[in-house]
């Protein structure tokens, strides 16, 4: 991926340790930072990846332990000191401010002021035109990022990352929420940076994809770093074992070979764009999913999936077409009005749209079907309990309990909660769009497992991805989507990778090839 490795080290992490409260999230971690290489971690949720680039990047301070940058011991009290040294990171979850614009969110902190004292906009907005044509991006820099779809504003926290002098970027799940094509620009940019000597610390949950752009990784699990290896060493199984102590084999769940009566018809369905009505995200699609079948819809970002997904939950209306459920015609009913026909989502964004921040494991968990627990003018608390703690025991959330912040749990067992929340409402179809962004190997593994679990049960399965292992991995029939249409349709036991990209659209990164 990039040029010669190098024994040279830009900064070191020296018997790190961070304890919260009970909790050791890192214990003892030694970690070196080479320029002009990239280093890749591995890792499960909660495994302490993150703490430690938080620690790295002045978010958080360490417990004990010591950290080195050119030799020399540096404390970062905050992420202003750690910029001015030239250390930047961008984050898992988004960090922008939707009612600003794209402009305001990049120089935010460290705006270009005249003479005057006023904000110079005419070189911020230039600069701003730069980041966004390095990143083949193009966004007018007056756009408020509240208006961007998820993939763009995932560009937007990166060219922020890039706005300042940067010698150290720490990298954490930079791609969960951009297309293939996106995700070819930013490892572009990545060769062009290690080129110019920046170290970069790279977080991913995509193993395939952080392997194409490894120098080196090291994989940690329960606060300890507890393997290493050089880009020749190490493959998916070397990584999967490592993290979970199972092969890749293992994790694929069993799945149905037949499969009941036509549980969700689609017929010549429509939706327009809901950021531009002229223009159509659905053309005229026609799929059946039956009960006990999981179906994957593939395809890259502007595909036309989510916007399919979120029109038959009903976030969005359906212009054209027909949609039947169990038979039933879904005309204007309300998203309440679906749920209660058997028809559910989990939406892409489960922090925005799928969870409630300021609520607990077990109100969340409960929130979409507790209108099964009223009794007259009141909600029977007792049978509310007893239906969230069957619920989170069937989906398996690792938390401390029903009162537990949603905020506390890992982004696994957030996904789970939130699948957790739609199952209570007995759906007969299940729909997920990229039910596994932003989680790790073993997550994701338990992630669909459950899919396969409810498939088992009699649900008809309607899942989104971008990823092609899991397209191929973890359904009955894959339906390749392009500009709104079905392009070609797939069973995934007799389908190659290369097949499904060159259908989608897509090309395989062709990074190392160029170099």
């Amino acid at each position: 991926m990039t040029g010669p490795l190098t024994d040279e080290v830009v900064m070191r992490a020296r018997e790190i340790t961070k304890v919260y409260g009970a909790t050791h999230a890192l214990k003892g971690v030694d970690f070196d930072i080479r320029p002009g290489t990239v280093t890749v971690l591995f890792g499960e949720n909660g495994a302490g990846k993150s703490t430690l680039m938080k620690i790295l990047s002045g978010v958080e301070t360490p417990t004990s332990g010591s950290l080195e940058l050119d030799g020399e011991p540096v404390r970062l009290a905050n992420t202003v000191e750690a910029a001015s040294r030239g250390i930047a990171i961008i984050h898992q979850e988004l960090s922008l401010c939707p009612n600003l614009s794209v402009r305001d969110n990049i120089f935010m902190g460290r705006e270009i002021t005249l003479s005057s004292g006023l904000v110079d906009y005419a070189t911020e907005n230039r600069k701003t035109s730069e980041l966004m044509e390095r990143l083949e991006e193009h966004l007018a820099p007056e756009t408020l990022v509240g208006d961007l779809r998820l993939g763009q504003q995932q560009v937007v926290e990166i060219a922020r990352a890039l706005a300042g002098e940067v010698r150290v970027l720490i990298m954490d799940e930079p791609t969960s929420a951009l297309s293939g094509n996106e995700v070819e620009v930013l490892f572009r940019l990545i060769a062009e940076l290690t080129r110019e000597g920046v170290a970069i610390v790279y977080i991913s949950h995509h193993l395939e994809e952080a392997l194409e752009v490894a120098d080196h990784a090291v994989v940690f699990r329960d606060g300890e770093l507890v393997a290493k290896g050089e880009r020749e060493q190490i493959d998916i199984n070397w990584v999967i074992s490592h993290m979970v102590g199972r092969s890749a084999d293992d994790l694929a769940p069993d799945l149905l070979t037949e499969f009941g009566p036509v549980a969700l018809s689609l017929r010549d369905v429509t939706v327009a764009d809901p950021s531009n009505p002229s223009r159509l995200s659905v053309d005229e699609l026609s799929i059946d999913i039956r009960a006990g079948e999981i179906v994957c819809l593939y395809g890259l970002m502007g595909a036309g999936r989510t916007e399919l997904l979120e029109a038959l939950a009903g976030r969005v209306p359906i212009q054209g077409g027909e949609v039947r459920l169990k038979g039933n015609l879904i005309r204007q009913q309300s998203i309440a009005e679906r749920i209660k026909l058997g028809l559910a989502l989990v939406p892409e964004d489960r922090q925005r749209d799928g969870l409630v921040q300021t609520m607990s494991v077990g109100e969340n968990a409960s929130l979409a079907g507790l209108l099964s627990f009223v009794r007259g003018p009141w909600i029977h608390k007792r049978e509310e309990a007893q239906g969230i703690a069957r619920q989170v025991q069937d989906v398996r959330v690792k938390t401390a309990g029903p009162g537990a912040a949603i905020t506390s749990l890992s982004g696994g067992n957030q996904q789970k909660v939130v699948i957790g929340k739609v199952l209570m409402t007995e759906p007969d179809v299940l729909l997920l769009d990229e039910p596994s962004r932003g989680i790790d190997v073993g997550a994701k593994a338990e992630i669909f497992a459950l899919m396969a679990r409810e498939a088992r049960r009699g649900l008809a399965v309607l899942f989104a991805t971008s990823e092609v292992g899991e397209a191929l991995g973890v359904s009955n029939r894959i339906i390749v989507m392009s500009k709104g249409r079905v392009v070609r349709e797939f069973d995934p036991q007799v389908t190659t990778r290369e097949e499904l990209m060159v259908a989608s659209g897509e090309t395989a990164h062709s990074i190392g090839a160029e170099e």
